[in-house]
C-alpha cells in the first residue's frame, strides 16, 4: 500500500470519490500538501465559512510507518479567524489510519443542502468512504462523540475525528479533536478556528480502521537502519530523552517563568507568583499520587512519550496532562495558580472544542475588562460553558481573544493576524516576537520555536533580550519547522536535530529509503521553503501587507517586568524573514492566486 490517493467528499451532493494523487502534489504530504490543494483550489476571497472553502487532511509523508514520532496529522483551509491560509496539526492515531488506507488527503468541499444537517464520513481499510446522516450526535461534546462512534463500531478498532459545539457553532475559536491510542478525544488542532470550517461543510466526524502493517518502503532495510539511528537521538538528548518525558511539555513552566518570558494576567508581567501550582513538577507528583498515565505517546511510534493524563482526587480521569500551553493559558494568563482549576478548564475546552491558547487569551482579556476578576476560575469555567450553551457573552468568547478586546474597548490585545499569541512574550524573548509577527499562520509558537537558542541553548545561542541574530534564527527555524509538519514529524524532533548531526541526517535518510527518491539536506530545506511560499503568496492574494507582519504596539511601548523589556526587532528585520520566496516562486513557477 502507498499514499497515492485523494478521497474528495462533496457535502452538496454527498459523494464521495477516490482519485488519484495528482502527479503535480505527489512530492508533498501533511502541511505541505493541505497548503497545495488550498493554493490550488481555494480561492484567496473565499468565505471562509461558505462552500467554496475546503478543508484538508493530510497524513505526514511519514504517516503509516515506524519513522518515530512521524504520525502528525496536519488540517489545511483558508482560516476563518486570521482571513488567511491555515495549517494545523495533532497528534493522535488518524495519521496511521489514513495513510495504511493509501490516503494521502481527504479533501471536504461544499456544504450540504439541507441546512443543519449533520454527517459522519466513514472510511474502510481500502481507503473508501461513504456519508452517514447522524443528527442525534448534534450538540454532544467531543467525549460523548467519540463515545458514541466507538461503541457503535463494537470490537472494531477504530480512530476518530471529531468537531464539537464550538465547531457546530461556526465559532473561530473552535478546533478539531483526533482520538488518541486509547480512543480519547483529547488531541487537538486548535489553532484558527478550522472546527469552523468542519462545522459549515456539517461533517461531526471521520471514522477510520486503524489498520494493520506499515506502508511499504523502497529499501525496507535502510529505511530501518535510519529509523534506528534517529530513534538513538531522540532518546539521547537530554530535552526529548528525560526533561519531557518525565515532566511533559509543562516541564518548561519553571524555565520560562525564570528567563521572565511566562506572560502573566494578560501579558501584563513576565512571572507568575503562583508558578508552583501550575509548574510540570507539581503536575508531576499530583499525577504519580492519583495513579495517573504519566508518559506515553499520543500515537504509535512515539519515542518521547511526553503525553499523560490528569485524574482528579478520586483518581478519574479528566483530561490529557494540560499541555504547557493549556497550564500558561489557563493558568498564569488567567492568573488561576490551581492545576485542578487549570485541568477542568482545559477539559471544557476540549470536550467544547476550543483551542486552548485562543480561550486564555480571551478569558484574560475578558478578566482585563472587568467582566472576571483575575484569579476566578469558577467564573472562568461558568463563561466557558456559556460558549457552548450559546447564553450571555459566550458567543463573543468563542470568537476570540480579538473580539472580546474590542467588544469591551481593552488596549491590550495579544493577537497577530487575528489570532492570539501563545505561551511566550516576545519582549525578553525577542526570537519568538519574529515569529510571531511573521508566520503565515497568525502568532504561532510553533512556526519558527526560537525558545531552541534563544532560551534552552539548543542549536547555539542568541541573547534573547537583543535583537541582533533573531530574524535570522526565525527564518532558518520557519522553513526547518514547514518541512517536518510535511513529514508529519512532532515538533520536538527539533531539539536532538537541531545538537545531534545523525539526527538531522536519519531524516532525509528516512525518506530516501522510503520513497526512493533521493533527499538531502538541500532537498528538506527546499521542501520548507517551497511550502512558506504558497502560504505567503496565498496570503497576498487574500490582502496580507507588511502591516500585518506586526506586533500589536504595546510590546514595543510597555516594559514587561522583570527585564524591564520591550521588543526592538525592526521593521526591516521582519520584513527580511521570508525574503526567499520571490526566487522560489519562480524555481516553481507559481504567482499570487487570482481572486475568483
Amino acid at each position: 500500500m502507498a499514499m497515492d490517493s485523494i478521497l474528495r467528499v462533496d457535502m452538496s451532493d454527498l459523494s464521495v470519490r477516490k482519485e488519484p494523487l495528482p502527479a503535480k502534489w505527489a512530492k508533498y504530504a501533511g502541511r505541505a500538501l493541505t497548503d497545495a490543494v488550498v493554493f490550488d483550489e481555494v480561492p484567496p476571497n473565499a468565505d471562509p465559512l461558505g462552500p467554496d472553502n475546503k478543508l484538508v487532511v493530510a497524513p505526514g509523508l511519514f504517516g503509516g510507518t515506524t519513522a518515530p514520532n512521524g504520525g502528525r496529522i496536519s488540517f489545511g483551509a483558508k482560516s476563518p479567524l486570521t482571513g488567511g491560509i491555515k495549517e494545523s496539526n495533532a497528534g493522535g492515531q488518524m495519521s496511521h489510519a489514513l495513510a495504511r488506507a493509501g490516503i494521502a488527503a481527504l479533501i471536504v468541499q461544499g456544504a450540504p443542502a439541507v441546512k443543519g444537517a449533520l454527517y459522519v464520513l466513514k472510511l474502510d481499510e481500502s481507503g473508501n468512504g461513504s456519508l452517514m446522516r447522524a443528527d442525534e450526535l448534534a450538540g454532544l461534546g467531543n467525549y460523548d462523540t467519540a463515545a458514541a462512534l466507538l461503541a457503535k463500531a463494537g470490537d472494531e478498532k477504530i480512530v476518530t475525528i471529531t468537531n464539537g459545539p464550538a465547531g457546530e457553532k461556526l465559532l473561530k475559536a473552535s478546533g478539531i479533536a483526533v482520538s488518541d491510542v486509547k480512543g480519547l478525544p483529547n488531541r487537538f488542532a486548535g489553532r484558527g478556528g478550522l472546527g469552523a470550517v468542519m462545522g459549515s461543510k456539517g461533517l461531526k466526524a471521520v471514522v477510520a480502521p486503524l489498520g494493520r502493517g506499515g506502508l511499504e518502503h523502497a529499501d525496507k532495510d535502510a529505511f530501518n537502519v535510519a529509523v534506528k539511528k534517529f530513534a538513538t537521538a531522540l532518546k539521547a538528548h537530554p530535552v526529548s530523552g528525560q526533561g519531557l518525558p518525565t515532566y511533559g511539555t509543562n516541564v518548561l513552566v519553571n524555565v520560562i517563568n525564570e528567563a521572565g518570558g511566562f506572560p502573566t494576567r494578560n501579558f501584563s508581567d513576565g512571572r507568575f507568583d503562583l508558578v508552583e501550582g501550575i509548574s510540570g513538577e507539581t503536575m508531576h507528583e499530583i499525577g504519580e499520587a492519583r495513579g495517573a498515565d504519566m508518559g506515553h505517546g499520543c500515537h504509535t511510534g512515539c519515542v518521547i512519550r511526553c503525553s499523560r493524563y490528569y485524574n482528579d482526587v478520586d483518581g478519574n480521569y479528566v483530561t490529557k496532562g494540560p499541555e504547557y500551553e493549556s497550564a500558561w493559558s489557563l493558568g498564569a494568563n488567567c492568573g488561576i495558580g490551581d492545576m485542578d482549576a487549570v485541568a477542568q478548564l482545559d477539559r471544557a475546552c476540549s470536550d467544547l472544542g476550543l483551542d486552548t491558547m485562543e480561550m486564555g487569551c480571551a478569558l484574560a482579556v475578558y478578566m482585563e475588562a472587568g467582566k472576571l476578576e483575575f484569579g476566578d476560575s469558577d467564573g472562568a469555567l461558568a463563561a466557558l460553558k456559556s460558549i457552548g450553551s450559546g447564553t450571555g457573552d459566550g458567543p463573543l468568547l468563542g470568537s476570540g481573544t480579538e473580539a472580546v478586546g474590542r467588544a469591551f474597548g481593552v488596549s491590550r490585545i495579544p493577537v497577530v493576524k487575528h489570532q492570539a499569541l501563545a505561551a511566550y512574550d516576545p519582549r525578553p524573548i525577542q526570537g519568538i516576537g519574529v515569529t510571531y509577527a511573521t508566520s503565515t499562520q497568525g502568532a504561532d509558537h510553533t512556526a519558527g520555536y526560537s525558545i531552541t537558542a534563544n532560551v534552552l541553548g539548543v542549536g547555539g545561542t542568541v541573547d534573547p533580550l537583543k535583537s541582533e541574530g533573531q530574524a535570522a534564527l526565525s527564518q532558518g527555524l520557519q522553513i526547518a519547522t514547514a518541512m517536518l509538519d510535511s513529514f508529519g514529524l512532532c515538533i520536538f524532533v527539533a531539539f536532538p536535530v537541531l545538537d545531534i548531526p545523525e539526527a538531522f541526517q536519519a531524516i532525509y535518510e528516512m525518506a530516501s529509503a522510503h520513497t526512493g527518491v533521493p533527499w538531502d539536506t538541500d532537498m528538506l530545506m527546499k521542501l520548507g521553503r517551497e511550502t512558506l511560499t504558497m502560504e505567503r503568496l496565498y496570503n497576498e492574494g487574500a490582502g496580507f501587507t507588511a502591516a500585518d507582519d506586526r506586533l500589536p504596539q504595546f510590546f514595543l511601548d510597555e516594559k514587561l517586568p522583570p527585564h524591564d523589556a520591550v521588543f526592538t526587532v525592526s521593521d526591516a528585520e521582519l520584513d527580511s524573514v521570508h525574503d526567499f520566496v520571490a526566487a522560489t516562486a519562480a524555481d516553481m513557477g507559481i504567482s499570487v492566486p487570482k481572486l475568483a
